[in-house]
């Protein structure tokens, strides 16, 4: 799991320099084309315009984008980039769960007037066993 975790991370560390560009302000196919010398009927696209507009509003459709861009000699990359590695994030809602569990713990031992020993390292392996089966992890809001 962890390793598939890195190799994710390892592949959108090459996206995240395209990810901080802008869109292009009338959008990437009337860029494009705009580019290419194409006029909205030689695009190919049964309203071009209304494609155009469908981009720069963000309701077009994958598949029009992907035949937009098979029309333009473009190929559509489609990726989703976490804003900072997922191996960083399962790490950071680990501890807050283990935290939140711990401090439940401590509460009800307080109750019981009893004493939490060495709560570093019961959170330590609280963290550990909710990293080994992450879908927990979402489990709590």
């Amino acid at each position: 799991m962890k390793s598939a975790i890195r190799q994710l991370d390892r592949r959108f560390r090459a996206f995240r320099e395209v990810a901080g560009q802008p869109r292009p302000p009338k959008g990437w196919v009337r860029a494009i084309r705009d580019a290419l010398g194409m006029t909205s009927a030689q695009i190919a696209q049964p309203s071009a315009v209304e494609l155009e507009q469908a981009e720069r509003e963000k309701r077009i459709t994958l598949q029009t984008l992907e035949r937009a861009a098979e029309a333009l000699g473009c190929r559509l990359v489609y990726v989703l980039i976490p804003e900072k590695p997922l191996e960083e994030t399962l790490n950071e809602r680990a501890r807050l769960v283990a935290a939140k569990k711990m401090a439940s713990v401590e509460h009800t031992m307080r109750l019981e007037d009893q004493a939490v020993r060495r709560k570093g390292e019961a959170e330590r392996k609280l963290v550990d066993t909710l990293l080994a089966k992450p879908a927990r992890l979402w489990d709590d809001p």
